[in-house]
């Protein structure tokens, strides 16, 4: 057992409840170590353009608090990091944690990105969901924390055999290390915090839907990138099919969820973002006309109402009480058209749009299964954290000593994910606290 100013604490994942838990625990004096999967901090967050209600600038509120928590004395970074295992009891932990290899030295790397510059390849940019490129070598968002360059082994010429090492002869600082290899860090540690955030549900099975085979048929989240001033188009809207600004636009909500063919559940945040979608295209384009289908509208938390009547009132988002059957594409333009039954009036309608947005399912990350298997915590049937105390304790598992927050609980949105990793991290110092 250690002693009270011994006792680390251990959170997983690097989105904006693992940061905001991380910040206040390290505030209470505690020793954190902060494991995210991927080469950066910030999660889901990072991709998104603005925040609803108030429209506010996403990475304005995330930025700052990235940079508080790589720079904070009581927090240790492990980006691209993976949890191999955990044993012990509360009080007693000792985690594993794999380490993977950059392949460029973060101590050297100054985030220059001329070696990216010069590299050959590129491939689909998985963090603009796809409607982007990168190259083998990139940094994963432009301010990403660290910002150390990776190399990306499954697309690097040279590491599959190929004559390149352009980026080697580029890098000033000397900074790549193609014999870098992966790492395992042991940590012992007096608590866990599982923050491991949430993944997009794949809309490809849907195929009445259209989305990869009718071009103008995107997912919410290729919109949003999209739609960002940093994303690939540098927030121009455009046709994947011809370029052009789209004169409408149509948002398709419950796309995979409240669907007993594949998620049951509500995903919560989708009604409110699909407002905020059409709010800021309507900025972005003069002219636009915008329809929301939606099943039930459920704006629940503090000014959602009122940003919904905005929407109607400023910009006139047309709300319609449907659930689209099928989307079929005008061979001649290339035009979207949702086949309908308006839940209103009882007819079967089709409307012909520039462009679709499917606000697809959100589900528990594919980390969450394999994390919960190593730490011993329950899942409920939908891959959520089971909590044990809902009402009066819902942060801590089946396991004494380790706690979970945000999305990897239930669906919920940025600022519930805030309070809820602001108060399990008051609930692991007071079990710390006991421990001694």
């Amino acid at each position: 057992m250690f002693s009270l100013d011994e006792k680390a604490v251990l959170v997983i994942g690097g989105g904006i409840a693992g940061i905001q838990s991380s910040i206040d625990l390290a505030n209470m004096g505690r020793k954190v170590y902060l494991v995210e999967k991927k080469p950066s901090i910030g999660g889901r967050m990072a991709q998104l353009d603005k925040t609803f209600p108030t429209n506010d600038c996403a990475m304005c509120i995330l930025a700052p608090k990235m940079i508080e928590c790589a720079n904070h004395e009581n927090i240790t970074l492990l980006t691209y990091s993976e949890v191999l295992e955990v044993q012990g009891e509360k009080g007693n932990f000792r985690a594993k944690i794999l380490k993977k290899a950059r392949f460029v030295e973060e101590s050297k790397c100054v985030g220059c990105g001329e070696c990216a510059g010069k590299c050959p390849t590129k491939v689909v940019d998985e963090f603009n969901a796809g409607i982007g490129q990168r190259k083998a070598i990139y940094k994963y968002f432009p301010q990403a924390v660290p910002s150390t360059y990776v190399i990306d082994p499954e697309n690097c010429r040279l590491m599959k055999g190929k004559k390149c090492g352009v980026c080697e002869k580029t890098c000033k600082a000397k900074a790549i290390n193609y014999s870098q290899k992966d790492s395992e860090v042991v940590l012992e540690v007096g608590a866990i915090v599982m923050a491991t955030g949430f993944d997009l549900y794949d809309v490809a099975p849907l195929k009445e839907y259209g989305w990869g085979t009718i071009k103008n048929v995107l997912t919410a989240m290729q919109f949003e990138r999209m739609i960002c001033a940093s994303g690939p188009t540098g927030g121009h809207l455009k046709r994947p099919s011809d370029g052009k600004e789209p004169v409408s636009l149509a948002f398709i909500q419950c796309v995979g969820s409240r669907d007993v063919r594949h998620k049951r559940y509500c995903s919560a945040v989708c009604c409110m973002h699909a407002t905020k979608e059409a709010i800021l295209a309507h900025e972005h384009c003069k002219g636009l006309s915008s329809t929301i289908f939606y099943m039930d509208m459920r704006a629940v938390g503090k000014g959602f109402q009122d940003y919904v009547r905005r929407a109607k009132a400023e910009y006139s988002v047309d709300y319609v009480r449907a659930r689209p059957g099928r989307i079929t594409e005008n061979e001649e333009n290339h035009n979207p058209v949702i086949h309908y039954e308006d839940t209103v009036t009882r007819e079967l309608k089709a409307r012909e749009f520039d462009m679709v947005v499917l606000s697809q399912a959100l589900t528990p990350s594919a980390s969450n299964l394999s994390v919960a298997d190593k730490l011993g915590v329950e899942l409920d049937e939908f891959g959520f954290v089971s909590m044990t105390r809902e009402v009066l304790d819902p942060f801590t598992t089946n396991r004494d000593g380790i706690f979970a927050c945000g999305f990897c609980q239930s669906p919920m949105d940025v600022p519930d994910s805030v309070i809820r990793a602001s108060a399990a991290a008051s609930k692991v110092a007071e079990t710390l606290a006991r421990c001694q």
